[in-house]
Formats: C-alpha cells, sequence, structure tokens
C-alpha cells in the first residue's frame, strides 16, 4: 500500500505539472504579456528563442529579453527577470568569461546582448557580470573602424558600416559611459549614428540604405556613393531603436541630444511617409510597396512601432505620431497575430535574416531581400512587438 500511496503522488506531481504547462493563456492580458507568456511556454530557456540546439551568445536572445527586461520593470513580475538571469548565468561562468563568444571576430552583434548585464550586475553585485561587460567594453575600444571613426560591422567586413550595428553596439555604448563615468563612450556612441545618417541617408526619400562601403569595393556598393542599393525595412528598424533608445542614457546637457533628436524627427517623417495606409504595417522592402514579392513584414513594422511611440512618450517627437504607431499595432494584430485556443500568441511574417555579400546570393538586390526565409515568432520580431505593446500600453 505505502509504494502505490507514492507512485499516486508522484502521478499527481507530474500530472499537475503538465496541467500547468498547458494552461491557457489570458486574453485578458495586454498584449505585451500574452505574447512574453508565450514566448516562455514555446522555450522553457531563452537561449532556445532563436531556433537553436545549443545555448549561444547572440544578439536576438539579447533582444528579446531585453523585451523581458522591460516588461519585468513594468510589471514587477519576476518571472520575467529570472528568465533573463537564466539565460545570463547559462552562457557565462563564475570568471566572467562569456561561453561561445569570439573576441578576434569583432563582430558588433555580440555586443547586444550586453545590455542585459547592467541590471544584473546592479541588482546582485556579482563580478562575473562586471567581468563580461568590460570584456565587450574591451572589443569596441579596438574595433576596427572607417577614417571618420565608424565601426565596421566585423573584421571581415571590411571598411562597412551597417544600419544593423547601430542597435547593436550604441546602446550598449552609451550605457556603459553613464554606469561607469565613461565620457567619451557618449562621444563614440553619437559619432556611429550620425555617420549612418550622413552616409546613407537618401536626400529625396529620407530613408536609410542598408550598407555603405568606405572603399566602394563590394559589389553591392554603389561606385559613387558607396551604398548598397535597397533600403530594407528591419535595417532601418535596427537603427530607429538605436536612436531612441541611446537617448535614453545621454545626459541632459549633451549636445548629442540634439543631435539625436533631430534624427529621430527626420526619420520619423520618412517612415510615417511610406507607411502602408491599408494595413498600417510597412513592407520588407519599405519603398517598393507592391511590387511582386513584396510582403508587409512583422519585424520592421514592430520596430517602428515602437521607435514611434516611444519617441512621443518622451518628448521627442510630434504627437501626431503616435496616431501612426497605434495604426501600426493594429495592423500586426490584425493581420499578423494568430492565437490558439489556449491563448498562445504567434507573429508570423517575419523576415528570417538578411545581410550584405559575404557570400555571392547577399547581393542586395530587391530579389534577395524579398526571397529571404520567412518565419512565425522569430525574436527580431516578437521583441520589438512586446515593447510596442509597452510603449502603447496594449
Amino acid at each position: 500500500m505505502k509504494k502505490i500511496s507514492i507512485l499516486l503522488i508522484v502521478s499527481m506531481f507530474f500530472a499537475q505539472l503538465t496541467f500547468g504547462q498547458q494552461r491557457p493563456i489570458s486574453t485578458s492580458l495586454d498584449w505585451s504579456e500574452r505574447m512574453a507568456l508565450s514566448v516562455m511556454k514555446r522555450n522553457p530557456e531563452a537561449w532556445q528563442v532563436d531556433f537553436m540546439d545549443r545555448p549561444v551568445w547572440s544578439y536576438p536572445q539579447g533582444l528579446m529579453l531585453h523585451a523581458f527586461e522591460e516588461l519585468w520593470k513594468e510589471t514587477g513580475d519576476e518571472k520575467y527577470y529570472e528568465y533573463i538571469k537564466a539565460y545570463a548565468d547559462k552562457l557565462i561562468d563564475s570568471s566572467g568569461e562569456i561561453k561561445t563568444y569570439k573576441y578576434e571576430t569583432y563582430n558588433i552583434d555580440m555586443i547586444n546582448s550586453g545590455k542585459l548585464l547592467f541590471n544584473l550586475y546592479d541588482k546582485t553585485d556579482d563580478e562575473k557580470y562586471k567581468t563580461a561587460i568590460e570584456t565587450l567594453r574591451k572589443q569596441l575600444r579596438y574595433q576596427p573602424k572607417t577614417s571618420e571613426g565608424g565601426f565596421w560591422h566585423k573584421a571581415r567586413y571590411t571598411n562597412q558600416m551597417w544600419l544593423d550595428g547601430a542597435y547593436m553596439g550604441t546602446p550598449f555604448l552609451v550605457q556603459y559611459a553613464r554606469e561607469f563615468k565613461d565620457p567619451a563612450a557618449f562621444e563614440e556612441g553619437v559619432l556611429q549614428l550620425v555617420l549612418m545618417e550622413k552616409h546613407l541617408r537618401d536626400p529625396e526619400t529620407g530613408l536609410l540604405y542598408h550598407g555603405w562601403d568606405e572603399s566602394k569595393y563590394q559589389a553591392w556598393s554603389d561606385p559613387i556613393t558607396g551604398r548598397s542599393p535597397n533600403i530594407w525595412g528591419r535595417a532601418m528598424g535596427w537603427y530607429a531603436m538605436a536612436v531612441v533608445d541611446a537617448l535614453d542614457f545621454l545626459p541632459e546637457e549633451h549636445y548629442g541630444r540634439v543631435v539625436l533628436k533631430g534624427i529621430l524627427q527626420r526619420l520619423a517623417v520618412a517612415v510615417r511617409e511610406h507607411q502602408d495606409p491599408a494595413s498600417g504595417l510597412w513592407y520588407q522592402v519599405i519603398d517598393r510597396g507592391g511590387e511582386e514579392g513584396n510582403y508587409l513584414e512583422a519585424s520592421a513594422s514592430s520596430m517602428f512601432v515602437y521607435a514611434l511611440a516611444k519617441g512621443v512618450n518622451r518628448g521627442y517627437l510630434n504627437p501626431s505620431f503616435k496616431q501612426t504607431a497605434e495604426k501600426g499595432f493594429d495592423g500586426l494584430v490584425d493581420q499578423l497575430i494568430e492565437v490558439k485556443e489556449n491563448g498562445e500568441v504567434s507573429l508570423t511574417q517575419v523576415c528570417a535574416v538578411a545581410g550584405l555579400g559575404g557570400s555571392p546570393y547577399r547581393d542586395g538586390t530587391y530579389e534577395y531581400y524579398v526571397n529571404e526565409k520567412i518565419r512565425t515568432n522569430d525574436p527580431k520580431g516578437v521583441g520589438p512587438f512586446i515593447m510596442a505593446a509597452l510603449e502603447l500600453g496594449r
């Protein structure tokens, strides 16, 4: 009898555990929490969010977990903090070494997840987080640069600045400047965003091209301007988020605040003018809406909604841009969100990845961008969707 009772208790425990995992996600919650709970349901460990089969230190996890960090600050719910901490502790050992990170590649993408470590260090006083932060700061100190001081995207992408890199490096750099009293890092962070607008902005539309090659050597670069040939929505989204997030850390008296506000205001006008009027969303190649193969893309749309809403909330943009953001969020919910019977939320039509060079097919053509893989629940769309929902209180 005793053996049967123990087996019964064990079976009831696992039944309750299974039931808890299958518990429906309430539709009464805000979209931000509904999506975050769905992420955790699909990915018990945060390193899994980018469809990985092993833990890696990479930018998609950092993007998603930054959204969780903002959600934790908003709700005070510790499960979001613990989800973040578990990822950091999986990838950073007791000495502060970052597993899977390769310093010698000078890959600016690898800086992004470092943003998570500031709060972890502040909350725990664990020196391993500080050591990891300093490792990433050291990379940026020696990051290869253009003649004007712009960070190369990677060591092997010589002389190239990509809009993606604005988000990967600059918010970390200016947060480091504030937290560890490094004023030179403020200057360098602002410079990155200024140089990108200088070299990548189209004066006619106000939109920014994906990449710039100072040497004009790359097959994709224009022989006169050095720019890549098309305007990729998510690249502009990365840049918009970088600008609005960098402003969080610049001192009130710093000249960079005026500079970055100006950049954000010009960018916001261009983004609004290229919003699809029917759906409220933005296209994969945003200035060629309606052309064959082009599609309404979730990550760029979420990033623009976030940047515009936050810009209004912080007083950087005219309040009229809130309507643009609300229309974009409505479009996301109406057209690109799927909800299962158990309440689990998914985001569809996210471009998996796009880059320039490195292989012959990544040539920056229109055909290249519209034919890259499309995924559901890619973190590069889901993370910004959560942040957009938070800024709009949705």
